[in-house]
């Protein structure tokens, strides 16, 4: 394959979600509500762990480092969306394409990644609760963290190389409102199969793993629960870890759904349609599934909001 250096364009073209004039309006308005909700939601997630010293345990440091991807997730597409919407243009610079695309598969590897941590540290206070805060010290949640950075960031950094070598002719035309990496190495006209290898080796490997670990960890946990005699004693048990199930099922329905989606239909503006379930609604979603189903959060951000109406 040629390197980069011979790429002949400078821009390519996002087409959004809808050609339609008359709809513009209206996209851009629903999605800078649920993109303003998304932050904020999770901001205030950050802040209320950062502030209240009951919420500094193992749970809610994973959760507040769950809730800065979130933000930094939506705001790889959502922002550049919305300003080819007010500016009436699709364009978006080559360079502008690759960070996208880097940012975009770096913070979605590190969210999956992040729900495995959440999940084994439910594991570890279900299943060993007296021995919880032994071995769910600082020092492994912070090195449970750190491995979640680096493998994302390797991973994205692999991939977004791996496109820099490709060649792009006259087809510049993104059937999505961001640089999908898959759409992306479909419009070079340079030979792909490696990239698609790449592509779909180390998507399988980390999903893989991921789920994996997953699923392994609520096997153990509702094994433990089947083993509590009393159904207050289940009930609690189960309570402690319903959010993070929520949360999880959402990321991975919606993820399974435009798969399927775009497998039943092949249409890109389809998959387009769909993908707007994860990199937008989920992150959304996530602060009011914690705080709604969760005494402590909903008893901090009251605090919060009562000192700023001070």
């Amino acid at each position: 394959m040629e390197p980069g250096n011979n790429t002949r364009i400078s821009e390519f073209l996002l087409l959004g979600l809808s050609n339609e004039p008359a709809l513009q309006p209206l996209i851009f308005g629903l999605f800078l509500s649920m993109y303003l909700i998304a932050v904020f939601g999770n901001l205030l997630i950050i802040l209320a762990v950062s502030l209240e010293p009951h919420l500094q345990t193992p749970m809610y440091f994973f959760l507040s480092n769950l809730s800065f991807g979130d933000i930094c997730f939506t705001s790889t597409t959502i922002p550049k969306m919305l300003w080819n919407i007010q500016m009436q243009s699709k364009v978006i610079t080559y360079e502008g394409c690759i960070i996208q695309m880097y940012f975009f598969i770096l913070f979605g590897t590190l969210d999956t990644f992040l729900l495995t941590v959440m999940a084994y540290d439910r594991f570890v206070a279900i299943c060993h609760p007296l021995h919880y805060t032994v071995i769910m010290k600082p020092s492994l949640c912070g090195l449970l963290v750190l491995a979640s950075w680096t493998v994302s960031v390797l991973n994205s950094l692999l991939q977004s190389i791996m496109v820099l070598w490709l060649c792009f002719c006259t087809d510049v035309e993104i059937s999505h409102f961001f640089c999908e990496v898959n759409q992306v190495v479909q419009l070079a006209c340079s030979d792909t199969s490696v990239n698609d290898t790449v592509m779909y080796f180390a998507t399988g490997v980390y999903a893989g793993a991921s789920l994996t670990g997953i699923l392994y960890s609520y096997s153990k946990i509702v094994s433990s629960i089947r083993r509590i005699s009393s159904v207050q004693g289940k009930y609690k048990a189960f309570s402690t870890c319903a959010s993070h199930l929520s949360v999880v099922s959402l990321f991975y329905c919606t993820i399974l759904g435009v798969y399927f989606s775009a497998s039943a239909t092949h249409t890109s503006h389809s998959s387009a349609v769909a993908s707007v379930m994860y990199t937008v609604v989920t992150p959304m979603l996530n602060p009011f599934i914690y705080s709604l189903r969760n005494k402590d959060i909903k008893r901090a951000l009251r605090r919060i909001i009562g000192m700023a109406a001070i």
